[in-house]
């Protein structure tokens, strides 16, 4: 193993239109980290959406699991947790030789395909925001942490949105 990579990485990305900039359950700004809720921010992003919010339900969630799942495989990924929420996908994996930024996006272009074969309501509109979050993960400890966060604690957090 590379001293010089992590672990694995933490990858979390957004259903088209939720978690906007100013969004009240606080948000992340590119460079800055968390923010603070900005509720007239929200309101101007949330005014300029191109198109309505459609959240993920449960067929579509297992889709993109099962396509994370199989896209680790193929990529000789180690894959230790996918979650995919009704609003946000969280995926803990390792991928020696890849920066966190490539896999987040290969994983979402992955999943943006299984979702339009199946689901043609998506088709010639986004699935989800643009980019998303990856952390580098270098120590078991915080493996386990990370695995237990888009696991259980997503479960009793209750942020899906119904």
């Amino acid at each position: 193993m590379n001293n010089d990579e992590p672990l694995a990485y933490f990858i979390t990305f957004t259903v088209y239109g939720t978690f906007l900039q100013g969004d009240s359950r606080w948000w992340r700004s590119r460079g800055k980290g968390s923010q603070t809720p900005q509720p007239r921010l929200e309101q101007w992003h949330r005014d300029r959406l191109n198109h309505d919010v459609v959240l993920l339900d449960d067929d579509q969630r297992a889709a993109v699991e099962a396509e994370i799942h199989r896209f680790s495989e193929y990529r000789g990924w180690k894959l230790w947790k996918a979650n995919p929420r009704s609003n946000h996908v969280h995926v803990v994996v390792t991928a020696m030789g890849y920066n966190g930024a490539k896999v987040r996006d290969q994983i979402k272009a992955n999943c943006t395909r299984v979702i339009r074969e199946s689901w043609p309501m998506f088709i010639d509109r986004p699935v989800w925001t643009v980019g998303g979050d990856w952390q580098c993960v270098n120590t078991e400890e915080e493996l386990e942490q990370v695995i237990l966060y888009a696991g259980e604690v997503q479960d009793r957090k209750d942020r899906d949105v119904d």
